[in-house]
């Protein structure tokens, strides 16, 4: 079979496509043939050598959609899963047939197509956990979501809308974003325009995919007693905050980690989203579907920030 590999770390032009052997199923495994692989930027990150959990030679890709074609569950139907380990300390879901985990996979929701499904893994999962496993965000509720324009938070304010809480985004501008009630521009004092916004209250929940400078203002922006998530801090890693403030205002804070899902996690929430996709109330992101034969030109792009949609490698 055609897989996308590896075999050192550095940009998208370590990458090839290679012939390799079609691996074969494990007990406990499926053989999944392929239909359509999302590229992520964690995968673009994963290549430049930045997760030091994973061995190469590789193929990367944690997120697909495809058919089974072999194993005792779902033969034959059509699955989508975001595999954990994926691209990392096993191969990676960016070829023609994966092995993967038979408790990872998931039915494909039947209003999305293949590609859609592929391409909604790692930023409804990481989203779904954040808000409803961590946050534990309530109708009625607030929550202000950092980074609101990027993957995980589209998908996050589609799925704080789907249990019927108020979202407030940042962004680096205040133009609208769709599932945001307002939009705050980064450059502004996020405390002072969040609490505009709340009556002086500060919001409920905080999911923030930003970190670095953004981490203190965000934590500065809670009720009392509300809890914020962090997922991500790509700039500066370590943060300070005002300590007596944060026990003073009973505020709790917790941490998301994608890689850490288990594979009987990974189906449990993509059997929980199921639902709003297929009553339409989470939509797939934009895509640009991509021959896998140009799978190293999607890198590219999304390396140097030229993608204007989620890249879904298909096959033929």
């Amino acid at each position: 079979m055609k897989a996308l590999r590896f075999k050192k770390f550095g940009p998208p032009s370590v990458l090839a496509i290679e012939e390799v052997p079609q691996p074969e199923p494990l007990a406990g495994e499926a053989l999944v043939q392929v239909k359509a692989a999302a590229i992520n930027p964690s995968d673009v990150k994963n290549v430049a050598g930045l997760f030091s959990a994973t061995t190469l030679p590789r193929t990367p890709g944690r997120d697909f959609s495809g058919v089974v074609v072999a194993g005792k569950k779902y033969q034959g139907k059509e699955v989508w899963s975001s595999g954990p380990g994926l691209g990392i300390t096993r191969d990676g879901a960016q070829a023609e047939y994966v092995r993967v985990a038979e408790e990872a996979l998931s039915p494909k929701p039947s209003t999305l197509s293949l590609e859609q499904a592929a391409a909604i893994g790692v930023p409804f999962i990481t989203a779904w956990v954040a808000l409803v496993r961590a946050a534990k965000l309530q109708a009625g509720e607030t929550i202000l979501i950092i980074g609101v324009a990027g993957a995980v938070g589209q998908a996050a304010a589609q799925i704080a809308n789907w249990r019927k809480a108020r979202v407030l985004g940042a962004a680096r501008s205040s133009d609208p974003i769709p599932g945001a009630a307002a939009v705050i521009n980064t450059t502004d004092d996020l405390r002072d325009r969040v609490f505009e916004l709340t009556n002086s209250k500060g919001v409920d929940a905080i999911l923030d995919t930003v970190g670095g400078a953004m981490f203190e203002p965000a934590l500065r922006s809670l009720r009392i007693g509300g809890r914020q998530v962090s997922i991500a801090s790509p700039g500066e890693r370590r943060v300070s905050f005002d300590l007596i403030d944060f026990y003073h205002n009973l505020s709790r804070l917790m941490g998301i980690d994608s890689m850490k899902f288990t594979p009987r996690d990974v189906a449990g929430i993509a059997d929980e989203l199921r639902p709003g996709f297929e009553a339409n109330v989470l939509k797939a992101p934009p895509l640009q579907l991509v021959p896998f034969e140009n799978a190293i030109e999607a890198y590219e792009r999304l390396a140097g920030r030229q993608a204007k949609a989620k890249q879904v490698l298909t096959f033929r």
